[in-house]
């Protein structure tokens, strides 16, 4: 047990110093990147002083920017579960003891009874996680890298060691914005001396020995740092471009491959709050911190407005369980009846407007109805025709007569049994 404990510690390890080597390469890169052009570039290549310091001031606000922000996303807890979703000892118990789906499902219901979910999973059931223990909350999922469930997880990015979930969401955002600043600053500034030292081709970079220059050396970090700029800044723009288009949507990168369910069913748009609304979900309401890697965003991480509140709040309705919209209420008349009631079956109010005033009622109780009556000699008349009529129709085209039962419903849903009419349609 000694020996493959001490193995077990040791895979670990190797594990996590593997995870930790692309962080480690893109530490690298930026502090190789600052060296290049701070002292090769600015110090010994750029004379005119006034230009100096114009790089050297820009290119430090965009570094500075770039690395909080990284730096923010990697060492920033994602967003960790509430102890309130964690199942206790006896439930836990319970639950292993039922052998059968819907027994287990009965005791999740009851255990998420008190929390605050709305999300089921696709065939309607509580969403838990069996290697957490825990109901999970809205939005939460379990990322089989970091070993954990955590809140409004979007995706493990390899390049941060760390999930993009609810507590760095933001970060991660402003450190692909400010490293496309940063690459495109830093393309930008070089691409003249990159130039220069690509076309010069009467300055040797190896002197007669054939090794290399000091000058050959400055020559090659300037024209791997605007290769490498322009590389990395190619990279991430279509992925801060399609976390930009999220954001817009209130939607994560698990959520636009598998929609969140709601007891309604599946919403791709069950969050959608509006633009705006959708940007502060992320950035948060102070405007001075949406661009600094400082946690602004709205909520807990546990509970988010869903689009169908948003519609009821705005309808001013005072809508459903779990989310589930209602029509408004509809609005009253002068004589404080709704504008299209139906009072009952012999009496229709017609819509009452405060320009035309109110309108006359409807004749007749609804059930009985006045007929046509015809004299002898207009009966014999109509006689004669519709014999020929049917003649005629019975030699072409068949008519198909479908007698139906139409029940007669009252305004409160009842159906009495003695109110049947007896109706036909016809099809020429």
């Amino acid at each position: 047990m000694g020996a493959t404990g001490c193995l077990m510690r040791q895979c670990k390890m190797c594990v996590t110093v593997f995870k930790w080597l692309p962080v480690i390469l893109i530490t690298a890169i930026l502090s190789w990147s600052y060296y290049a052009y701070v002292i090769q570039l600015c110090i010994f290549r750029i004379e005119n002083v006034a230009k100096q310091i114009l790089y050297l001031f820009l290119f430090h606000i965009s570094f500075v920017m770039f690395f909080w922000s990284y730096w923010q996303t990697i060492f920033t807890k994602p967003g960790e579960i509430p102890r309130n979703f964690y199942l206790n000892y006896e439930t836990i118990e319970r639950l292993e003891k039922e052998t059968s789906d819907q027994s287990q499902q009965a005791i999740l219901e009851q255990a998420a009874r008190s929390l605050p979910i709305l999300c089921r999973n696709y065939n309607g059931t509580v969403r838990y996680c069996e290697k957490c223990r825990l109901i999970k909350p809205d939005r939460a999922h379990h990322c089989s890298v970091c070993s954990q469930c955590v809140l409004k997880m979007d995706h493990h990015c390899p390049w941060v060691n760390n999930c993009v979930a609810f507590g760095n969401y933001k970060f991660f955002v402003l450190f692909l914005g400010y490293a496309i600043v940063y690459c495109c600053f830093v393309a930008a500034t070089t691409c003249q001396y990159f130039i220069l030292y690509w076309t010069s081709k009467h300055e040797s970079v190896r002197d007669s020995a054939g090794d290399m220059t000091t000058e050959g050396f400055e020559k090659l970090h300037i024209l791997f740092l605007f290769f490498l700029s322009i590389m990395f800044a190619i990279s991430l723009v279509s992925l801060f471009c399609y976390h930009c288009y999220l954001v817009t949507l209130n939607r994560t990168t698990l959520e636009s491959f598998r929609p969140p369910v709601f007891r309604m069913g599946p919403d791709k748009r069950g969050f959608y709050l509006g633009r705006y609304s959708n940007f502060r979900e992320v950035f948060g309401d102070n405007k001075r911190l949406w661009f600094l890697p400082i946690f602004s965003s709205l909520g807990n991480g546990v509970e988010f407005p869903t689009r169908r509140e948003t519609m009821r709040a705005a309808a001013g309705g005072d809508g459903g369980e779990n989310g589930n919209c209602n029509l408004p209420p509809p609005s009253q008349s002068l004589q404080g009846q709704p504008a299209h009631d139906y009072n009952s079956m012999g009496e229709t109010n017609m819509a009452i407007s405060a320009k035309q005033g109110p309108q006359p009622l409807s004749m007749g109780d609804g059930l009985s109805f006045p007929q046509k009556t015809e004299d002898g000699d207009t009966a014999g008349l109509l006689s004669t025709r519709r014999k020929s009529t049917t003649d005629d129709d019975s030699e072409g085209d068949d008519q198909e007569l479908d007698f139906r039962e139409v029940q007669v419903i009252s305004h409160n849903g009842s159906v009495p049994r003695d109110h049947v009419a007896i109706g036909f349609t016809g099809k020429m």
